[in-house]
């Protein structure tokens, strides 16, 4: 037995999540490395290896990270989730003032004597789950009590969500909807649930009027623009066009790895629209291949959620996991024009630094979950055999 195949077999809990996360982090080799040429030849004089190293070298990072975080027991994450919490709000509120200005948005703090950025973002959406699922367990004999469900659900995720909209919608949208869908599978009353959309909404409306007043800070004219595209021009912009055509390109089977003729014309073919690249070199297989590893992902998640025996546990994992398969499939739908343009990147695809680093974070967790739940369902097994 090779080594790999030792380490492989050593490695607790679901090995299906294991196996999934592998093969996305292959793909992301392949496609990040076609997708990156015309990037390369633009600012690096055609040096595509240096970008593919870099990757590499995010993906090495993020998966010893992910092991590490595989290795620590679940519920120690309920007891950093205060303290994360304190950590990420006065992060948000710098970035919105003092973050780096990328692509004319404040998403990112600059790292201190680096080239690096910090996308405070992510590690926002980490702390929201960690934080929803530890107020919901720890509530659950009187969560559907208003003083159970407001305080601590409630005015959380305004805050965050509100905090990260006016720079990053979409992020802020998306991370709406898990910590609903959250509070929906945690059985908090749905009428905190409604309560909890309408003020989303009020809380919005309120950030596209201060748009208007301070258009600095707050991208509501790029926001009017991505929706009036969508909605008025069938063939799409620029993007959506070559997106379409990349996809239309590769057919059933595909151009072959590294034919992709899109990339020399998709901006962002590396992150936003990797799908469209993938698509374009492996077909119409290589696209539905994609979104089954991402439906076995969710549907294996599931399965920890029905045999968890503690709240916290199953409520961080299915949280966790909604987040990733939400965002995949909300890229996705932007490349074959569903929906507006986002900007969301394709998880465990795409490249990026810290997007990258804590989605490896977030399965790291749902993987340590895993670990437990195998524990329990074995010992449940051992018991009953001896009985």
């Amino acid at each position: 037995m090779s080594t790999v195949a030792q380490f492989y077999s050593s490695l607790k809990g679901d090995k299906a999540i294991w196996l999934i996360i592998t093969v996305l982090g292959l793909f992301s080799m392949l496609a990040v490395y076609s997708a990156v040429g015309s990037m390369a030849y633009r600012y690096r004089g055609g040096d595509t290896e240096s970008y593919i190293i870099q990757h590499f070298i995010f993906i090495v990072l993020g998966g010893c990270v992910m092991y590490m975080c595989y290795k620590v027991n679940y519920m120690y994450y309920a007891k950093l989730a205060p303290i994360l919490l304190l950590i990420t709000l006065p992060l948000l509120i710098y970035t919105i003032f003092f973050g780096a200005e990328i692509n004319e948005a404040r998403r990112w703090i600059q790292l201190p004597f680096t080239d690096f950025t910090f996308q405070t973002s992510d590690l926002a959406k980490l702390t929201l789950i960690i934080f929803i699922a530890k107020s919901i367990s720890n509530r659950q004999e009187n969560i559907k009590d208003l003083k159970a469900a407001f305080l601590p659900l409630i005015i959380p995720v305004i805050l965050i969500c509100g905090l990260i909209a006016p720079a990053d919608f979409s992020t802020a949208a998306l991370l709406f909807t898990t910590s609903i869908m959250m509070m929906f599978i945690g059985r908090v009353s749905l009428k905190y649930i409604i309560a909890l959309l309408v003020l989303g909404v009020m809380a919005f409306s309120v950030i596209a009027l201060l748009g208007t007043i301070f258009p600095d800070f707050i991208r509501v004219e790029t926001w009017q623009m991505r929706i009036h595209e969508f909605l008025f021009n069938t063939d799409g912009g620029y993007q959506i066009q070559q997106s379409k055509m990349a996809i239309a390109n590769g057919g059933i089977f595909g151009l072959g790895l590294g034919g992709s003729i899109q990339r020399n014309f998709l901006p962002s073919p590396y992150a936003d629209f990797i799908y469209a690249i993938i698509c374009e070199e492996t077909g119409l297989i290589g696209g539905i291949t994609m979104i089954l590893l991402y439906l076995g992902l969710l549907f294996r998640c599931t399965k920890l959620v029905t045999n968890s025996p503690k709240t916290f546990g199953s409520i961080l994992a299915m949280g966790l996991c909604l987040n990733i398969v939400i965002q995949a499939f909300a890229n996705i739908a932007v490349s074959i024009h569903l929906v507006p343009v986002t900007g969301l990147t394709l998880p465990l695809v795409s490249m990026g630094g810290t997007s990258l680093l804590f989605t490896l974070i977030s399965c790291g967790i749902i993987l340590s979950v895993s670990s437990y739940v195998d524990d329990h369902v074995n010992e449940k097994k051992l018991k009953k055999a001896v009985a």
